[in-house]
């Protein structure tokens, strides 16, 4: 029966480069693995197939042999890709194969090559956490509740009734992974009777099944540092889900969001604050009172003619600074207020400071504006 063509089995053009056939080989070597296509022949053989294929075309000797020769490169004098062909090539499956299948398959079949023996470390766990502006400033200490896994109390964690150890799996020596031989190379695969621990529980706990785990509530203490951004995420180490029969703990990962202000707005460490002026303390000058963001109050004297926009910077009045005893500076804008409502009296008033104004200018912006409108229309008619 002829073969079929390598270039052909890994699906790439006979000029595909290392990188392409790399890629190829992976998709396919995912799809065809006996692991997820169980009991099926024809996914086996085209897999080992598909492999013999790569460790040829993947060294750089044997794929130009390979171009020049064909499969004949490799069927003489050594009883096909197990012996040597011409030009002393040898063709071991296993030191070709074990990186990238580490690579694709070692985290799906309990951890990377070396043996087993250790449990599985339990999962990272996230908890979203919403704070106001003025715990940004002064920090908090606070307690949070968190569903988790966590070590049974009746076995200590072990999974054995008793907290009796567990004992050494049989099938896989300790090691958690098993060899079979599969035509003319060996797969290496997740021990099934101890699922790759190494070591299997004789007379499983009844409260945890086994799993050396529970299902409970746990509260914790988070201690939120002053001046953290939106976003910050804290790290509570070995927080998280306890590991399995006593394995390592997860972590917990607390992810903060700052709640929006109604009065102020956060720049890094400066905070900013729109004040509403009325017209005539921005005309004739005056102090207001402003909030911060520490609780108290401050004063600011309002010079008079102060414009819509213009900034009063308090120096030192800002956000506090992540770990440093600083703060940074707040920035008040003021907001001159168009008067509304008015009476009969207040519009007279009005009226006849219009009148009393006739030729003087007491807008400037406005009275700049329209005189480069006017200059703007003479330029066009000219």
């Amino acid at each position: 029966m002829s073969k079929r063509d390598y270039y052909e089995t890994l699906g790439v053009p006979r000029n595909a480069g290392a990188d392409d056939m790399k890629k190829a080989y992976r998709t396919l070597a995912m799809k065809l693995h006996p692991d997820r296509n169980p009991g099926d022949k024809s996914a086996e053989q085209k897999f080992k197939d598909l492999n013999e294929a790569y460790e040829v075309l993947k060294d750089d000797q044997k794929r130009a042999a390979y171009d020049r020769f064909g499969h004949a490169a490799f069927e003489g004098g050594g009883g096909g890709p197990r012996g040597g062909g011409p030009g002393g090539f040898d063709f071991h499956f296993a030191s070709g194969f074990a990186d990238i299948f580490d690579e694709m398959f070692g985290d799906m079949m309990g951890g990377r090559r070396g043996g087993g023996g250790g449990g599985q470390r339990g999962a990272d766990l996230r908890f979203n956490m919403e704070i106001s502006l003025e715990e940004v400033f002064s920090g908090k200490v606070t307690e949070i509740r968190v569903p988790s896994s966590v070590a049974c109390e009746p076995c200590k964690g072990a999974g054995a009734a008793g907290g009796a150890p567990p004992v050494t799996c049989s099938m896989c020596g300790g090691s958690g992974k098993v060899r079979a031989q599969q035509g003319f190379f060996t797969i290496e695969r997740t021990c099934p009777n101890c699922q790759g621990q190494g070591r299997v529980i004789k007379d499983p706990c009844p409260s945890c099944g086994g799993t050396g785990r529970v299902r409970k509530e746990k509260t914790l203490q988070v201690t939120i540092p002053a001046g953290v951004e939106d976003g910050t995420r804290i790290r509570l180490a070995s927080e998280g889900e306890a590991g399995m029969r006593g394995s390592p703990a997860g972590d917990l990962y607390i992810f903060l969001s700052v709640r929006a202000h109604r009065l102020f707005q956060r720049d890094g460490a400066n905070i900013h604050c729109r004040v509403p002026i009325s017209m005539t303390t921005a005309a004739l000058g005056g102090n207001i009172e402003v909030p911060t963001i520490d609780g108290s109050r401050t004063r600011i004297t309002i010079a008079p003619g102060t414009q819509t926009g213009h900034q009063f910077r308090l120096k030192g009045m800002g956000m506090s600074v992540l770990r440093s005893p600083s703060r940074g500076d707040m920035f008040v804008q003021a907001q001159v207020e168009t008067p509304v409502n008015l009476n009969r009296r207040q519009e007279e008033l009005l009226r006849e400071f219009e009148k009393a104004g006739e030729g003087k200018t007491h807008s400037p912006e406005s009275s700049g504006f329209f005189q480069k409108v006017k200059e703007l229309w003479g330029d066009l008619k000219d």
